[in-house]
């Protein structure tokens, strides 16, 4: 990295962002209050679907996918080559690690070690539910993270877009694979459904939006990036409360569950960095370069995962509630996680 990158100051995280844990936790409150006074209106909602395809839910997904997928640039797929290394930890990280010990630590801790306190007719649900959360490697939120740590904003792009190129392919296959290997029921039309209109579609339509706003002039597209930030976390905190309106039920009945289910969680994340982190210093990457390495491999698309979830198992399912855990964990895991990578420098520089 030159050293104008290392002299960069991070550009401070937005309201929304810096308070997501907090955004989430009234959501669940509210969701839960909604559902216990209209039970009815929520349950029409649930019915209106299209081939096992909520609609408001799906508008939402949406809403929160495509500016997120905007501001990813696939022209600079070709920058992997600065930086061949970074990119081999990420893509190992990303595709061979995370989602298997996330398998691995669901069957440990859901099916085993926690499944006395868990409703048993939910575990392989839960168990559905971390696959799908670690199967989508994050989008938009790794952007916010590397900023923060100085990593470099070429590698970052570059990495994000070649996960998101990987995805299209791969989400479908690994998490059809992990759940046969959990021995859970694959919809493997719903889960093809799902990459197409929550992957595929929203792909299309954000580079084409992408490009008519970048021939307007960069300053045109920056202004529109601005303006269309928010509506990803707006419309995502509008999923939650729909989500825990239907798990409202539930969660009265064991408010412990939640706690349960970020146990894996955060241990994913953790594992994740370190091992990143680790092998980027291994190979002799720039800490810029680790730092979003490390930070892509611990963190999730969770609004993909939500969205999967919903569409595979149902608003009422136990895979949809591990998802939303992920959301409601993710801020404070990721800054402790920033806040080590950014602490350890000079132990990683001192090789």
């Amino acid at each position: 990295m030159t050293q104008a990158c290392d002299r960069a100051v991070p550009a401070p995280m937005s309201v929304f962002e810096r308070y997501l844990t907090l955004w989430v936790g009234l959501c669940i409150v509210a969701g839960i209050a909604l559902g216990q006074l209209a039970p009815g209106l929520f349950r029409a909602v649930g019915r209106l679907e299209i081939a096992q395809v909520n609609l408001p839910v799906g508008l939402l997904i949406w809403v929160m996918i495509v500016p997120m997928l905007v501001k990813v640039d696939f022209g600079a797929l070709h920058e992997v080559r600065q930086h061949l290394r970074g990119i081999g930890v990420t893509l190992f990280v990303n595709w061979l690690v995370k989602p298997f010990s996330m398998a691995l630590l669901g069957w440990l801790f859901v099916r085993n070690l926690f499944a006395p306190l868990l409703p048993a007719d939910q575990l392989d649900s839960y168990i559905a539910g971390l696959i799908l959360l670690a199967a989508a490697p994050c989008t938009a939120m790794v952007f916010v993270w590397s900023r923060l740590s100085g990593g470099d904003p070429l590698f970052t792009l570059s990495q994000v877009a070649l996960n998101d190129s990987i995805m299209v392919f791969a989400f479908a296959p690994i998490v059809a694979l992990l759940l046969g290997i959990s021995s859970i029921t694959v919809p493997w039309a719903t889960l093809l459904a799902s990459v197409l209109l929550y992957i595929v579609i929203p792909v299309i339509l954000a580079q084409a939006w992408r490009r008519a706003l970048l021939a307007r002039g960069p300053a045109a597209f920056e202004a529109a990036m601005a303006r269309i930030g928010p509506w990803s976390i707006a419309a995502l905190l509008a999923t939650l409360v729909l989500l825990f309106a239907f798990q409202g039920e539930a969660i009265l009945r064991q408010p412990l569950v939640i706690a349960l289910l970020a146990v894996p969680i955060l241990i994913q994340v953790f594992f994740n960095a370190a091992l990143a982190y680790g092998l980027n210093r291994a190979v002799g990457e720039q800490h810029a370069v680790a730092c979003p390495s490390a930070l892509i491999g611990a963190s999730n698309f969770f609004e993909l995962a939500v969205a999967a979830a919903i569409s595979l198992f149902g608003f009422e399912s136990g895979a949809a509630l591990a998802t939303v855990v992920g959301v409601l964990i993710e801020v404070p895991a990721m800054l402790l996680v920033v806040k080590g990578v950014n602490a350890s420098r000079s132990w990683y520089e001192s090789r």
